[in-house]
């Protein structure tokens, strides 16, 4: 029996989706729940899975097309999975074909020579055809020194075949093409829709917004003593969760939010939105580009839930399996660039958000310390904020108050 495969449905913030990857080909067994294909998004990426046993029979909608919410994208055949590869033996007989040996000149006029970029542009530059081109790389490549021998053999051949009756004069030879060892490679790939989405925000927030960036430091120092001294009992208090660093920022941005809401507000239009909740962004890096997923009302959160949260998102992440629930909103974000090796950077503004907190490596330095020199492990923080909406004293404020909390832990707590 014959099942229509469609496209997930999409919410309403996605428009529409690329098939990315097809995981089975026209003629491969499938058993339920088998992943089909992955459609990719501007925001997740959407796993498609055999609805029951058979065989994929034909696909509609081929890697990087273009579809729409609940849109046909190919065809299920249940059952009758021992007729599943018909066309296999004539595939099995194609290597043979294709040993045999081939002449540059038995080329077929409709296949294209595969030609290295310093080949192919050598080539257009002196006007010749690559099909005339023989090429001695890998499966027939034409490299940069089979164009120039080519170029150079035309060279000769003209000189012998047309006699000058003019006296040879002195000519200067042209410089040739520097011949490097071995060849330089280049590869061009589609952009990821999901990378696309963020190049496309980032421009936007420089581009509508008065960014500006203030700059602090922060002495880890007690962070550092107090998560040596309890990491342990931590852990094992809270079933293997690892208490870091990041959850102690978080909470330490909440108690900052609280007492500068602006720095928690967002612009809409002519209006100011002021949030009564602090949902927390935690931007994480994945392989298909930077992600933000939300700590919900991280103000209820305490360090272990933020630990344990900010871990599960970390491998959905990875994985690719962030839903878009979990990316949108947020009041605020932070950033830590320091996992990388960052020492400062300026972070960009997560639109619709008034402001963003860059973290940056912890590195032992040097500090004057009640008159005396102490090297301590110190971290610059990086607050970079709308200057439409939040003016300097409130944005410096608000990140002395970040630093002053983390320095000194027990005002957290005390609330001071």
């Amino acid at each position: 029996m014959a099942t229509e495969i469609k496209a997930p449905t999409f919410p309403e913030s996605v428009a529409d989706g690329m098939v990315a990857t097809w995981h089975k080909q026209p003629g491969d067994a499938c058993s339920r729940d088998d992943l089909l294909v992955d459609i990719e998004t501007d925001k997740v990426v959407l796993e498609v899975v055999a609805p029951a046993e058979g065989v994929l029979q034909e696909i509609v909608k081929g890697e990087g097309e273009t579809v729409t919410s609940e849109e046909l994208i190919a065809i299920f055949a249940e059952g009758a999975v021992a007729s599943a590869k018909p066309a296999a033996p004539a595939k099995a007989a194609e290597p043979a074909k294709a040993a045999e040996p081939a002449s540059p000149a038995a080329k077929s006029n409709d296949e294209s020579p595969i030609l290295s970029p310093a080949a192919r542009r050598l080539a257009d530059e002196h006007g010749i055809d690559p099909q005339v081109i023989p090429g001695s790389g890998k499966g027939g490549r034409v490299t940069k020194e089979d164009t120039l021998k080519y170029i150079e053999s035309q060279s000769a051949s003209k000189t012998t075949a047309a006699p000058s009756t003019a006296k040879p004069a002195a000519v200067t030879p042209e410089p040739k093409a520097p011949v490097f060892a071995g060849e330089r490679v280049e590869k061009r790939v589609p952009m990821t829709r999901l990378r696309a989405r963020v190049a496309q925000r980032l421009v936007e927030a420089q581009q509508t917004a008065a960014m500006l960036t203030t700059f602090n430091e922060v002495n880890m120092q007690p962070i550092m003593n107090l998560r040596s001294r309890y990491k342990d009992l931590f852990e094992k208090k809270h079933n293997g969760v690892r208490l870091g660093f990041m959850s102690f920022f978080v909470k330490a941005a909440v108690e900052a939010l609280k007492r500068f809401p602006a720095v928690n507000a967002s612009i809409d239009g002519n209006d100011i939105v002021y949030h009564g909740y602090q949902d927390i962004g935690v931007a994480v890096s994945s392989d298909r580009g930077l992600v933000v997923p939300v700590l919900r009302s991280a103000e209820n959160m305490g360090l272990a839930e933020i630990e344990a949260t900010i871990r599960e998102y970390g491998l959905k992440a990875r994985d690719g399996k962030l839903g878009i629930d979990e990316m949108t909103g947020g009041t605020f974000t932070i950033s830590n660039g320091g996992v990388f090796g960052s020492l400062l950077s300026t972070p960009i503004l997560n639109p619709p958000q008034s402001a963003i907190l860059g973290m940056h490596k912890i590195q032992d330095r040097p500090m004057a310390v009640n008159g005396k020199v102490e090297i301590l492990p110190m971290m610059y923080l990086a607050l970079s904020y709308d200057h439409r909406l939040l003016d300097g004293k409130e944005a410096v404020s608000f990140l002395v108050t970040i630093k002053e909390l983390l320095e000194d832990p027990a005002r957290m707590l005390l609330d001071i």
